[in-house]
């Protein structure tokens, strides 16, 4: 890891995922990705070194690293590389403090909060990307001293970039959904909620964590989240994503003296023996997996302990 940390800082040496010409740029972000899970790689977060001219980003390798992503999406920057798997890297980073920290910080060189780049990708075409930006909205939901700037629509505005993905097209109440956001107001008849339930998981748990202020539950309760996830409870067949939200639902469908309220929508979730109230963990990049270049075979199983989400 020194190596790879007087690599990296070496002036003289452009990054080569930078490269507009570089064929093998989805590979280095690969490794990138990979690296983070090695908890030496959140150096990057302080490296300097110039910029390539096409990128038009600052000195910092770690702002370098997030326009990269941005501009080189679908291949728009590099024909050859879309940049995906850099996704994984931000969601390891983003299991620190520091990670953090940088996301929720306006940049001075262009006035802007890195997560707010991010979170525009939730419903991209991209499986890779959706799942590493998931992961890293989660984890950085975890500063919760910030909640307030996640929640407000004139900072981050992150509810609508969560929501949006987990909403299929189910028809709710006229008087839910005119509290719904306006986002979620109108959807066409085809839209569909994200495939990946991990994904969605990684969704419906950042609502979690979102509950843990007063503010943040009063938020989700006016705006009508619990019908869309009760439809989403409904709908997908997956025993985690169902646990998550059940617990998000014993949150939201009680008053702030802890006594639940019970109406015909709660009864509507199957109701199973109490598992305990879980904090959701940080997500490591595509959930605490190692970036591949293919899918694992059916039924080959991993027993590696670095695929596992830890606390950290």
């Amino acid at each position: 890891m020194p190596v790879l940390h007087q690599r990296l800082s070496d002036p003289h040496l452009p990054l080569e995922s930078q490269n507009p010409a570089e064929p093998n740029a989805n590979l280095i972000s690969m490794l990138l990705a990979n690296l983070a899970k090695y908890d030496e790689l959140k150096d990057i977060l302080t490296v300097e070194r110039p910029a390539p001219k096409e990128l038009a980003s600052n000195n910092r390798a770690i702002d370098q690293l997030l326009d990269l992503f941005v501009k080189g999406a679908d291949g728009t920057y590099n024909k050859a590389a879309d940049f995906d798997y850099l996704s994984y890297l931000f969601a390891d980073l983003a299991k620190h403090e520091e990670g953090r920290s940088y996301f929720l910080t306006k940049q001075e060189y262009d006035g802007v909060i890195p997560l707010t780049k991010l979170i525009v990708f939730t419903e991209h075409k991209s499986d890779v990307r959706r799942k590493g930006v998931a992961s890293t909205i989660k984890n950085v939901a975890f500063e919760i001293d910030l909640h307030s700037d996640l929640l407000s629509e004139d900072e981050i505005n992150i509810l609508p970039y969560i929501l949006l993905p987990i909403t299929g097209n189910e028809e709710y109440d006229e008087e839910d959904t005119l509290s719904m956001l306006p986002d979620l107001q109108l959807l066409p008849p085809d839209k569909r909620r994200d495939s990946d339930p991990t994904i969605i998981q990684a969704h419906v748990e950042t609502l979690m964590l979102l509950t843990t202020t007063r503010h943040g539950r009063d938020i989700l309760r006016e705006i009508k989240v619990y019908p869309i996830i009760r439809e989403t409870h409904l709908q997908i067949e997956d025993e985690a994503v169902r646990e998550a939200c059940e617990r998000l639902v014993q949150v939201l469908m009680r008053d702030e003296e802890g006594k639940e309220k019970v109406d015909e929508g709660m009864k509507t979730l199957e109701h199973r023996p109490n598992k305990g109230s879980q904090r959701p963990k940080p997500d490591g990049g595509g959930s605490g997996g190692w970036a591949k270049i293919e899918q694992e075979e059916e039924g080959e199983e991993d027993d590696d302990d670095d695929d596992k989400i830890v606390e950290v």
